[in-house]
């Protein structure tokens, strides 16, 4: 199939090798075309406005920021609507709120068009290792037709319902991430100022029944020296997921007491000028404030 890709931020730079390599041809946009360059020498094509790559692509997918963005490149007047082919589909693969998917989603109904929400769950880690998770929410028709080119990507595809709920089950995916993760930095800060030392609870917590594939390559993060210079999601975008979870619980009426302890976690980070690393840098918060850290 012809590909379109919008949005080359880190999680795009990783797709796209990978749709790629699985024989398609994809044509790329990004607000900043320089960023675009390590991929056209990969054979990737380029066009001018997410119209363009619309224009001459089956699938067009888009991975970007938030809500806002999305809404800029599909629905602007060199939006993804503008150029979509009667038969072809807009795959959002973002993180945002279901009701607004949901209604961008309508918009494209409303002309006759296809929208699928389809989150992938993971990291560039994760995705570089082939093992990324993509769950997807719309019709089932077009489902049955995306799924070969999303198992170019990953090998876990699942078919989640309507419209919204692929995406409402990824932010609950991330809250359950996010507990664990900071659990982890609690854990270990706990553990670290009774006398263990650091590198000692991270290899014995690895080992223990709490082990699990994200704190296999996060965890070791807090030890030192180990904290990556470029994040797989720093503090600020990790907590407009939160923020997101929070929302998503209080107009449902669903009590969400953990995500709002890590988002105040999102917090410390940010209040201690440490939000620019890592979100696992949480840990680095609990020494600061258990007195083990300047």
């Amino acid at each position: 199939m012809e590909i379109g890709f919008i949005g080359l931020g880190d999680m795009g730079m990783g797709i796209v090798p990978r749709l790629l390599a699985g024989g398609h041809q994809v044509t790329g946009w990004n607000r900043s075309p320089l960023k675009a360059e390590p991929l056209r020498k990969l054979g990737m094509l380029w066009a001018d406005s997410p119209k363009a790559v619309a224009a001459q692509s089956d699938i067009v997918f888009c991975i970007v920021t938030d809500a806002q963005a999305v809404e800029a490149i599909a629905l602007g007047p060199e939006g993804v609507i503008a150029g979509l082919k009667p038969d072809g589909i807009f795959l959002d693969m973002s993180t945002i709120a279901p009701d607004s998917s949901r209604a961008i989603a309508k918009t494209f109904a409303d002309k006759g068009l296809c929208m699928l929400d389809a989150p992938i769950s993971g990291s560039t880690v994760t995705l570089s290792e082939g093992k990324a998770s993509i769950m997807v929410g719309g019709d089932r028709a077009a489902y049955d037709r995306v799924e070969p080119v999303l198992l170019s990507i990953g090998p876990k595809v699942t078919y989640i319902g309507s419209n919204g709920l692929a995406v409402q089950l990824k932010l609950a995916i991330n809250l359950v991430l996010m507990v664990e993760v900071i659990a982890f930095g609690e854990g270990v800060a706990l553990a670290e100022k009774g006398g263990v030392a650091r590198e000692v609870a991270v290899d014995a917590m690895l080992k223990s029944v709490v082990a699990s594939p994200v704190l296999g390559y996060r965890g070791p993060f807090i030890l030192e020296g180990n904290m990556p210079k470029v994040p797989l999601a720093d503090v600020n975008l990790q907590q407009k997921d939160m923020q997101l979870v929070l929302e998503l619980g209080r107009k449902m009426g669903v009590p969400v007491p953990l995500a709002a302890a890590a988002n105040e976690m999102m917090n410390a980070c940010r209040g201690l000028g440490i939000a620019h690393n890592d979100f696992v840098i949480a840990h680095e918060a609990y020494r600061i404030l258990g007195g083990m850290s300047k």
